[in-house]
């Protein structure tokens, strides 16, 4: 039987883009509130590589299966936010490498704080840290695929949905993967489970909070959460983080959700 990694390598590669017509979206353009959050996920796929220099510098770099699946992961993300950037360049707007440049020089300073936190947190905690690193990645992963899927529903644009389906599938293979090592990792060390806890409860936001201004992110969780439908959506996901090892009663996406003003 394949491991979650040796799975997650064997189905890995660039987006598959075959029958999408992005010129639909020139014939058929999107609603505004579609277009901003696309742009937001447009920016936080490509920042994917960024987190990985982050990671690179904590105990991830010496574990060969975590290594492997980063090498998956960020090479899909990439394909990701190109493949969103047609859409948005479909629209007459900037995308790929000129938006990202200019996106990336404005937050040098606040991403050199988060580096030295990664590294002050991994050399504090050890092997603990990829625990954490594992179940972050797996809720940041859920949420993600249930972001597309409800931006899919909301824009109702046929090409959109297509394109995000096939985001989503593989999406799915990073939730598989992130999600069974935390479990594993979770299940053995009740250190390991402490750190997560302390780490889920005081640190984490939801996925772009570190990158994207504050306002983007308030409009994105209102546009594709707010309401009872996406009460449900998030309470399923708190669902999911309370079966990880010692990380019950969390309450992690409704209470993160509740301290955004929209």
């Amino acid at each position: 039987m394949r491991t979650a990694v040796e799975t997650c390598m064997s189905r890995a590669g660039r987006l598959d883009l075959e029958g999408i017509d992005f010129d639909d979206f020139k014939a058929h353009p999107l609603p505004q509130d579609a277009l901003r959050s696309l742009r937001y996920m447009h920016d936080v796929e490509h920042h994917t590589v960024c987190y990985l220099r982050d990671l690179l510098l904590t105990p991830a770099h010496q574990d060969p299966v975590i290594t492997s699946f980063l090498s998956c992961w960020v090479f899909e993300e990439m394909w990701h936010g190109e493949a969103i950037g047609q859409v948005l360049e479909a629209h007459g707007e900037r995308a790929g490498a000129a938006r990202i440049a200019a996106l990336r020089q404005g937050r040098r300073r606040r991403e050199a704080v988060t580096t030295f936190s990664t590294i002050a947190t991994s050399a504090l905690s050890g092997g603990a840290f990829l625990a954490l690193h594992m179940s972050w990645g797996a809720i940041n992963e859920w949420t993600t695929q249930a972001g597309y899927a409800r931006l899919s529903e909301a824009a109702g644009h046929p090409t959109l949905r297509d394109l995000l389906r096939r985001i989503m599938k593989q999406e799915g293979g990073h939730i598989d993967f992130y999600a069974s090592e935390a479990t594993r990792r979770l299940s053995s060390s009740a250190s390991a489970q402490r750190l997560t806890r302390f780490g889920l409860k005081h640190l984490w936001r939801p996925v772009g909070s570190g990158v994207m201004p504050k306002r983007e992110v308030s409009f994105l969780v209102g546009y594709l959460f707010g309401g009872e439908k996406g009460r449900q959506i998030l309470e399923r996901i708190d669902r999911r983080v309370d079966l990880l090892p010692g990380q019950q009663d969390l309450h992690l996406l409704t209470r993160a959700v509740a301290r955004l003003s929209f």
